[in-house]
């Protein structure tokens, strides 16, 4: 029998703890029995919760933590006194091989500090980026870095740029994927200066399959298989195609209901605008990886359900069973 990919769950984080959570976490495990999974947050809620599924128990686990991180918390000060709350306590299952893999959708802050502060980075790796999956109309791809670091510098884009592309070639299956710069022109000298100093670094490392600038607008049109660029360029590049496409979505059914005619018409394109609305769905890739740390920690919205919970759990199986630190390691350590 395979070795299990045992997966520890921040149950109390989120705007919809602990009942997604926990509906989440018995699908994942209902659903692939590689994964097991433990809950970790205040073992009375968590059982309550548990009560209403039938589920594995030998792959299913309680992890009691007293406290809760709550998401308007200063980062470090909260992980450093609130040693029993959930977030901490998954940190340190991975920290100590308990665990292969953290999730969380409780505060973006602490997961980013605990990551780096307990789990700890790859010998090598000078900052984790943090890497969503973002969907375009030809499938996917990787932004990198959306929230981890704000400021950075040329040698941490390159690194973003090998790491972003080992995870999308072996966890996404995207081969060979094209690596692109995000900027505010395609030509090689537009940009600031970080953009016109890391631009050669990318153009000149064989390890990535550099295709250039992209701009904003093409980022939806498939540009790039991995986007490249600071967390501030990165974070506004997420949030605004995060709005557009729930705008979008709110026009579209407002627009729908306006008229006999056009609730008649709704009725028959239901179906095909379903299955379009869901190819553009987040949902089904997960959480965001924090990539280059010696375990993963993958950080999900505050307002996830359960699917999403389900594939976040699901992801890192492909994560350890394609060995990505092992080849971040190699690239990065021995690469450079």
């Amino acid at each position: 029998m395979a070795e299990l990919v045992n997966v520890a769950v921040d149950a109390m984080g989120g705007d919809n703890a602990p009942e997604e959570v926990v509906r989440g976490a018995v699908e994942a495990v209902s659903e692939d029995k590689r994964v097991k999974v433990f809950l970790v947050g205040r073992e009375t809620v968590l059982k309550e919760e548990l009560s209403r599924y039938t589920y594995d128990s030998d792959r299913l686990e309680i992890v009691h933590a007293s406290e809760v991180i709550e998401t308007g918390e200063p980062p470090v000060m909260a992980i450093r006194t609130k040693k029993d709350s959930s977030i901490v306590k998954c940190m340190n299952m991975v920290k100590e091989g308990a665990c292969d893999a953290m999730v969380s959708a409780g505060s973006t802050g602490a997961v980013l500090v605990g990551g780096q502060v307990i789990v700890g980075r790859i010998r090598g790796v000078e900052r984790p980026p943090l890497a969503p999956i973002i969907p375009n109309i030809n499938g996917v791809s990787l932004l990198l870095d959306c929230g981890a670091n704000v400021d950075a510098r040329p040698s941490q884009l390159l690194q973003f740029a090998k790491m972003g592309s080992i995870y999308m070639e072996s966890v996404i299956g995207v081969k060979n994927p094209k690596v692109g710069l995000v900027n505010i022109g395609v030509e090689e000298e537009k940009g600031n200066a970080l953009t016109k100093e890391t631009y050669p670094l990318l153009q000149n490392c064989p390890e990535i399959n550099f295709i250039g600038n992209v701009e904003a607008r093409d980022i939806p049109l498939g540009g790039a298989d991995v986007l490249v660029c600071e967390a501030f360029a990165g974070n506004i590049v997420l949030k605004m195609l995060e709005g557009v496409s729930s705008a979008l979505v709110t026009k579209i059914k407002a627009g729908m209901m306006t008229s006999l005619r056009s609730k008649i018409g709704a009725l028959l394109v239901k179906p095909a605008l379903k299955s379009t609305l869901k190819d553009f769905s987040t949902e089904a890739y997960g959480g965001a990886p924090l990539l280059g740390l010696n375990g993963l920690v993958v950080k999900t919205h505050g307002s996830s359900k359960a699917i999403e919970i389900r594939h976040s759990i699901l992801q890192c199986i492909a994560f350890k069973e394609q060995k990505i630190n092992e080849k971040i390691r190699e690239q990065i350590v021995l690469g450079d």
